[in-house]
């Protein structure tokens, strides 16, 4: 779409896909690109004709960690290109928490190097397939900077503490096995298959009910955080709740005039 400079944005059956477009830098990130993914993602979250999110990035990478020029221009206090200063965009600060109570599915398809924020902010989507040729790094302590995104809480629930304990402090480098093996990702496949097995995922989504989906994935969080009755509580309300949209869907159905 023309509004994007720094991603692409289409919609096909049924199905949004958000491109990182900067390949020239192997979408290095920037407060831009960040801005115009949290557009995307709204934009797709209030049109009915999208029922499930494919992030994917062009060329040879995914995201290759923060654009250097940008991170230069926040240690001397000054903004870099459009939109706000690199710390202070909606990308860092409320998306990931956008992601977690995102209503339709969204799928990561991991093409190439994911680094620092490359990671970070696949962390909330709700399913991971990396090509055989991604590699992921939390390489933030080599910049003398944190994980953010809300990586710390999420992180360690992926792979466990002591997993994300290594990732953090030695900020290696793994390749897509390894992440697979160790719960970074779901799945890993051949390059030239990745994002025709987003969309066989993204398409399975299709088939369910979008209610139940956006009601599932919130009992799922709750649950993770809670002990077995509240985790049975938590389903029984939301049962409860589903039942209320699919009454108040179909008492409009039945109105007059519609």
């Amino acid at each position: 779409m023309s509004d994007y400079e720094a991603i692409q944005y289409e919609v096909d059956g049924g199905i949004a896909t958000i491109t990182l477009d900067r390949p020239e830098k192997l979408n290095a990130y920037t407060p831009q690109m960040g801005e115009e993914v949290v557009a995307a993602f709204r934009a797709a979250r209030e049109d009915d004709a999208v029922r499930a999110v494919i992030l994917t990035g062009a060329g040879k990478g995914f995201c290759a960690g923060v654009d250097l020029d940008a991170l230069k221009a926040l240690h001397a206090g000054q903004g870099t290109g459009k939109g706000p200063k690199l710390g202070e965009e909606d990308f860092i600060r409320v998306l990931p928490l956008e992601l977690l109570s995102y209503p339709k599915p969204v799928i990561a398809a991991i093409n190439g190097a994911a680094i620092g924020v490359g990671v970070t902010m696949v962390l909330p989507c709700d399913i991971r397939i990396a090509s055989e040729h991604a590699k992921l790094g939390v390489t933030f302590t080599k910049l003398g900077i944190l994980p953010g995104l809300g990586s710390t809480h999420l992180l360690p629930k992926l792979v466990g503490m002591g997993m994300a304990q290594e990732l953090v402090l030695t900020a290696r480098v793994v390749r897509a096995p390894e992440a697979q093996e160790i719960g970074l990702v779901n799945r890993v496949v051949p390059a030239d298959a990745l994002l025709a097995t987003a969309r066989e995922v993204a398409e399975l989504t299709l088939a369910c009910d979008p209610d139940a989906l956006a009601v599932a994935k919130r009992a799922l969080h709750a649950g993770a955080v809670s002990d077995m009755a509240e985790a049975m509580a938590h389903e029984r309300a939301a049962n409860e709740e589903l039942r209320a949209l699919k009454a108040k869907r179909a008492g409009k159905a039945q109105a007059p005039g519609r």
